[in-house]
This record gives C-alpha cells, structure tokens and sequence, in this order.
C-alpha cells in the first residue's frame, strides 16, 4: 500500500554522523587518516604487481584485483563520507543514491567474490601442486575475476532496482553516512517490509555462501597439511594462506555485525557500519603486503633502483 500524506522524493538527506555535532572535525581527521594509506597500500600493491614479473603469478593477479576492487569501493562511499563530515549541506541526489548503493554492493560482492577464488587458489596450489600449473593459468585467473565483477554487479543491480522501483517519501533522511540499502527502503512510499526481507536475504546468502565456501576450502587445506611428515613443510603451506585468513575473518566478521544485526536489537547503524567500510579496507593492504615477503622484495627492489639512478 501507498502510503499517505507523504511527498515524493527527489533528493535525501544522509544524517551521517550529524548526531554528534561535537565530533565532526575529530572523524574527519580519524578517517582521513585511515582512508590515506587504505588508498596507498592499494595503489602500491597494484603497482608492484604490474612492475615486477616476478609477482606475474594468479595468486598476485588475484592480490591486486582485490586491491583495485576495494580502492573503487572506498571511492563510492568515503570520499563524501569525508565531503559531509566538514559540510553543513549533506543532500544527495534519488539518482547519485542509486549509483552509490548499487556500485557499493557490486563492489561489496565482488570483494567477496576474489577473496574465495582466492581461497580455491590456496586449495589448488596445496592440495594440487602437480596439476596446479595447468588448472590457475593467469588466462584462467583472469577469467574468474571477471566473473566475480559479473556475479558482485549482477546481484547489485537486482537489490538496487528492487529498492529503487517505486517513489520515496518524506521524511527524507538517511540515518547513514552513505545510501545504505537497510536506511534508504524504510524511506519508500510502497510497503517496504517485503523488500527489505528480500534484499537483505539476498545479501546475507551471497555473504555466508561465499563464506562457507572459503571455509571448507581451507577444511580441505587444513586435512592435506596436516599429513605433511616434517614440520618446516606445514609451516611453509600455512604460511601462504595466513594473509588471505586474516583478511577473510576480518572482511566477513565485520560484514556480519553489519548484515545479521537483528533489527529489534538496537544500536547506531551507522556507526556499526564504520569496521566494515572504513576499517576493514585499512587492514586489507597492511595485511597483504606486511607479511608478504615478495612484496616486500618487490618494494625493496624498486627503492633500489630509484637510490642507484
């Protein structure tokens, strides 16, 4: 049913972080600080990939399409997260609401998307190491990043034409600091019960799917190291999955909190929401390329030659 009395919407006003007018200039700098070197450890990342041949291998190829997926990520939602914590007008267009919502869940599941190839990856290279030559080609590696932006944008598109399919009414206020899918249908003039149950079903099962995926990927991994016989050669196979571990408990813990929070149980949504989209994109590159060896050769080997010339 409609509902009545309202005037339908052209534009909405995100109420972000305006709930803590004290605190405005002091999120500004926190996140500035996070958001600076998210950007750099992910560009880094890409860059020393395309630079060193050494690093033209699918599980780096699958490194930087993860880092060049969350830099676009973090660039649909943190640059006006910035832009509204410093200004007094936080309006966003119905339309540029769309294209936000719709490119941060694309960008969301494709994210989770890279992350379990790159779990399969893991599991073929250990569990497979004479036939993985042939089955992770960098042709095929590529192939499946691809399809990981094609199932991530398909899904997107889906729950943001769900969403979007009829007029919003007032009151226009987003209580987010972005067009989060759960904040902006409670505003639609139709009965938004049953799209809100279905978007958030569709993004929960994308979530845990690929989760439990990754899951027993490494249930798998785990039982094939276990029957290694010396001890330098279980910590040589842990040791190139510890990163890609650390990032999924991360990524999929703090998206957890976001999307299986009941909705009776209280809490500021958007400040829930801060792990998932400022947080986790910080620790992804520093986790990545920390206790990465090759990385940091690769960083090593290029400082070198700017030294030397």
């Amino acid at each position: 049913m409609m509902k009545i009395n309202q005037t339908v919407l052209k534009e909405f006003i995100l109420v972000g972080f305006s709930v803590y007018p004290h605190a405005q200039t002091f999120l500004f700098v926190v996140f500035f600080c996070l958001y600076l070197p998210t950007l750099t450890g992910n560009l880094a990342i890409m860059g020393l990939t395309w630079v060193d041949r050494r690093l033209h291998t699918p599980m780096y190829l699958f490194l930087s399409a993860l880092s060049f997926s969350e830099t676009c990520y973090t660039l649909t939602i943190i640059p006006k997260m910035l832009a509204d914590l410093l200004a007094k007008d936080r309006s966003i267009s119905s339309i540029d609401c769309g294209l936000q919502m719709c490119f941060f869940l694309g960008l969301g599941g494709t994210n989770c998307m890279i992350l379990t190839w790159m779990g399969y990856d893991r599991f073929l290279a250990i569990c497979n190491p004479l036939r993985y030559p042939l089955l992770m080609t960098n042709i095929m590696c590529g192939k499946l990043v691809a399809s990981a932006w094609v199932v991530g944008f398909f899904i997107s598109v889906i729950e943001t034409a769900l969403i979007f399919r009829g007029p919003f009414c007032n009151p226009n206020l987003v209580k987010h600091f972005f067009c989060h899918m759960r904040a902006v249908v409670r505003l639609s003039c139709l009965d938004s019960d049953l799209t809100e149950f279905t978007v958030t079903v569709m993004s929960v099962s994308g979530l845990m799917g690929t989760f439990l995926i990754i899951i027993l990927t490494y249930v798998f991994i785990l039982s094939t190291v276990l029957k290694i016989p010396s001890a330098e050669g279980k910590r040589k196979a842990f040791s190139t999955c510890a990163s890609h571990l650390t990032v999924v408990i991360i990524h999929f813990g703090f998206a957890s909190i976001v999307y299986l929070k009941p909705e009776a149980s209280g809490g500021d949504d958007t400040v829930i929401a801060v792990p998932y989209t400022v947080v986790t994109p910080f620790l992804s590159p520093l986790i990545f390329s920390l206790r990465n060896k090759d990385m940091k050769n690769a960083f090593r080997k290029i400082l070198g030659k700017k030294f030397l010339e």
